[in-house]
């Protein structure tokens, strides 16, 4: 019996995605933001795009869980299996399967509709939006071996009660080991907040500044979440402060940490 392998080329959170120049999609936007109460509905129009020129794409939408771990990865799961979950509240319009012909574009709609009798307090909910090929295309791999390539796309959504929004973190801990600096902050907002990391040091002797890389980072309501800076590998010694700033909000809000350390 023919073994037949099928690979799936999945991307979260991007605008598209190409695989030799033979069929691509496009996706946007990667993010859906829905405010929506209880007992009522929503809808926000995603747009998909066939980039290929050649090759038909044939569609389905299905829906997954996923949250942040620690350093802001992301935790992929079966739809329904975590707390914060909305996936079932999503419904896809018109259609969970459809095509596109070489350079379509089709708008879908995705509604939420959180339940009337919704008793929990959890003030952001979320899911995962993936819309799959489903006529996987020829390909070889580095070996040499026939497989079979699809492209998965994987569409973050947030649903949050018509509440005043109030993003805030704190920052809990700010620490260095050899040659990284870490940053260790909370969400005790009740919206995502999201934002950058930026960090300067300051060689206390010499007065010389070096700016690190900043760090764009995404966080929900109750989550602890740490950022890494790296210190460069040419730093000289010395004793250094270390000022780190959160930047987040719609309004920018700034927190600030910051650390003596030495550096040998």
């Amino acid at each position: 019996m023919k073994r037949q392998i099928i690979l799936f080329l999945l991307t979260l959170s991007l605008l598209s995605f190409k695989v030799l120049a033979q069929t691509g999609l496009s996706v946007t936007p990667p993010r859906v933001y829905f405010t929506v109460d209880r007992g009522q509905s929503q809808k926000q129009v995603v747009t998909v795009s066939n980039v290929s020129k050649t090759a038909a794409l044939d569609l389905s939408v299905s829906l997954s869980d996923w949250d942040y771990d620690l350093k802001g990865n992301n935790n992929i799961y079966e739809a329904g299996k975590i707390p914060s979950s909305c996936a079932a509240w999503v419904s896809v319009l018109p259609s969970s399967f459809f095509s596109l012909a070489p350079g379509e574009q089709k708008d879908i709609e995705v509604q939420v509709s959180p339940p009337a009798n919704l008793t929990d307090s959890l003030p952001v909910h979320t899911a995962m939006l993936y819309i799959t090929q489903l006529n996987p295309f020829d390909d070889v791999n580095e070996k040499g071996a026939n497989i079979k390539v699809a492209i998965r796309t994987g569409i973050k959504l947030y649903q949050r009660f018509p509440t005043t929004r109030r993003a805030d973190l704190d920052i809990t801990g700010f620490s260095q080991k050899q040659n990284l600096l870490t940053l260790r902050f909370s969400n005790t907002g009740n919206v995502w907040a999201d934002g950058t990391a930026t960090c300067e040091l300051l060689e206390q002797k010499s007065g010389k500044k070096t700016v690190l890389k900043d760090i764009v980072f995404y966080s929900l309501p109750g989550n602890i979440r740490e950022v890494y800076f790296d210190l460069p590998k040419d730093l000289q010694k010395g004793n250094y402060v270390a000022s780190a700033i959160l930047n987040y909000g719609e309004d920018t809000t700034v927190k600030l940490a910051e650390l003596e350390f030495k550096h040998e």
